[in-house]
């Protein structure tokens, strides 16, 4: 199928489409006349990167993942580092909820007092 068939399928925008390939996340076939031409496997992997990108995996990391689903090769280090990788980026988006956290605290104390405080 062609781009805008594919991005129709996928939910995805043909932008985007191209954004993956540009990084190499996907891969469409080319045909005679050097259209795109995108398989049903390849908006599976559109939807298992979607799918990962929303859980707010790093683009970065995404692709580390990739190659890695439906069993493909990998190795137990690879894969521990990988993790390891993922763990920093979950600790990291805990210290920003926190943070997040705090200020909405501050923001619904403060919003508390200015109603007492009107007359």
């Amino acid at each position: 199928m062609r781009i805008g068939e594919a991005s129709r399928a996928s939910g995805v925008s043909t932008r985007s489409l191209r954004h993956y390939e540009d990084q190499g996340l996907i891969v469409p076939g080319r045909r005679g006349n050097g259209y795109r031409d995108y398989c049903p496997s390849t908006i599976d992997r559109v939807h298992a990167i979607r799918s990962l990108l929303a859980s707010g995996l790093p683009l970065r990391l995404v692709k580390e993942v990739l190659p890695h689903l439906n069993g493909g090769p990998g190795t137990e280090a690879s894969c521990a580092e990988f993790l390891h990788e993922v763990e920093l980026h979950r600790d990291r988006l805990a210290a920003r909820i926190a943070v997040l956290s705090d200020q909405r605290a501050a923001l619904d104390a403060y919003l508390r007092e200015a109603r007492r405080a009107r007359p």
